[in-house]
């Protein structure tokens, strides 16, 4: 891929998409099929991804037996019942959030010591609240160079567990990552919540593949409390669904570009994913909205009718921000995108680069404590413009859907897409190959 990437205007299309599997549940999957106590079949893992790359590269570095059929991509795991065969181990994990606050927690149930780093990016996030939860549980971790922040030196050893009471935290993986241990902590885990739970989706699917692995997890309430059972996880033959964040562009693109429609393959009402919700987010604007067990459909709006601008909390699903952000520009009217304060230790701090971005295509933006208000460019003239990626993946993917409307957008750094998601960009192309008007 070249420095920079053009993207073209696209004609209406009518197309069926399905996506490679999702990044959230492949890294969580790999943990717990490594975790369980023998072995373990994942079929569609999103492996080529730079996320999964790094988790799966850590795990064999700890010793994790593994093959990987690539022809009909399935891999096998050799769990090994809560043990880490390896010791005295580092692990370089770039800038994968899942796979350093998951390994953060994993290396915990260790024998030896484990030291934990990523890029410069990644010691700018902050793990203080992860750390100290394992601390409460019997967790022994340092911080290497900066206290809060990446990297750590892990000395392993059993973990007690037992109960935790946890305020709002700036990540739900945070939360994750303490669950997914649970099953192997002698007392088992209950985390007590003293506020509301962070990207409360993504909590609910650790729990639900936890159960799809053996785990008994039982939800208290509207997540007032989860407790998790001592007792490992099972030997499991599982089926990664396709990423439903990936999903969004697809149905973003449909959603703006009049005449369209987009049928998203694998994802519908079952899904353990939250950002399927993003469909409805879309319908909310004005789009017409079909969702079966196992497809979505998405369609632009009826003929000489606009979207329209929404005020809308998304805290329960934050990696849906930057496609309605896109999506907004072609809205009637402002959008307001609230709750959304987590966004500043992602990838990049996603709230400044939203607005620098928007603002060179002739939106109006302002970011208002945790909220985001969008005013999209008047009568709709959207002003060319090179659009920097910041190195995260959903910068070049949402703003790449501007680009299939509006002549002039280029993408900086296309290659940024190789975290979640290499072969975006041809699937944009398919886009543009299933004309609406095909008989």
């Amino acid at each position: 891929m070249s420095d920079a990437r053009p993207i073209t205007p696209i004609a209406p299309f009518k197309a069926v998409v399905k996506p490679p599997g999702s990044k959230s549940l492949t890294n969580r999957a790999l943990l717990l099929a490594a975790l369980a106590q023998g072995q373990c079949v994942l079929r569609d893992p999103l492996v080529t991804a730079d996320d999964a790359q790094r988790m799966l590269g850590a795990l064999k570095q700890l010793g994790f037996e593994m093959h990987h059929d690539l022809q009909a991509n399935v891999l096998t795991i050799k769990g090994q019942g809560g043990r880490l065969p390896a010791t005295d181990k580092p692990l370089f994990l770039g800038n994968a959030g899942t796979a350093y606050r998951f390994l953060t927690a994993a290396c915990c149930m260790g024998h030896g010591v484990y030291e934990l780093d990523g890029i410069e990016r990644m010691r700018q996030r902050p793990i203080g609240q992860l750390v100290e939860a394992l601390h409460q549980l019997g967790g022994q971790i340092r911080y290497l160079m900066t206290p809060e922040y990446p990297p750590l030196q892990i000395t392993a050893g059993n973990i007690p567990g037992g109960e935790l009471v946890m305020p709002p935290t700036l990540s739900s993986q945070y939360i994750s990552a303490l669950l997914q241990i649970g099953p192997y902590c002698e007392k088992g885990l209950t985390i007590r919540f003293k506020g509301e739970v962070t990207s409360k989706p993504y909590v609910a699917m650790t729990v639900q593949l936890m159960r799809q692995f053996g785990a008994e997890v039982e939800i208290e309430g509207d997540f007032a409390a989860v407790h998790v059972k001592p007792g490992g996880y099972k030997p499991t033959d599982y089926a990664v669904e396709p990423d439903a964040s990936n999903a969004s562009y697809f149905l973003a693109a449909a959603a703006i570009i009049p005449g369209s429609q987009c049928t998203i393959e694998g994802l519908g009402r079952h899904s353990l994913q939250g950002d399927v919700g993003f469909a409805d987010v879309l319908h909310q604007m004005g789009a017409s909205m079909a969702f079966g067990d196992d497809f979505i459909t998405v369609i632009a709006p009826p003929s000489g009718e606009k979207l329209r601008g929404i005020d809308i909390d998304l805290n329960h699903m934050p990696d849906m921000a930057q496609t309605l952000a896109a999506v907004a520009m072609f809205a009637d009217g402002d959008t307001v995108i609230r709750n959304v304060g987590n966004l500043r230790v992602k990838e990049t701090d996603r709230l400044a680069a939203l607005k620098n971005e928007l603002v060179k295509l002739g939106a109006k933006v302002e970011i208002e404590g945790d909220d985001l208000h969008i005013s999209p460019p008047a009568n709709g003239k959207i002003t060319p413009a090179a659009i920097d990626t910041y190195d995260d993946h959903r910068m070049a993917m949402s703003f790449a859907v501007i680009g299939l409307r509006s002549p002039g957008v280029v993408i900086n750094d296309p290659s940024c897409v190789n975290k979640t998601f290499p072969d975006y960009f041809d699937y944009l192309a398919k886009l543009a190959s299933s004309p609406a008007d095909a008989r």
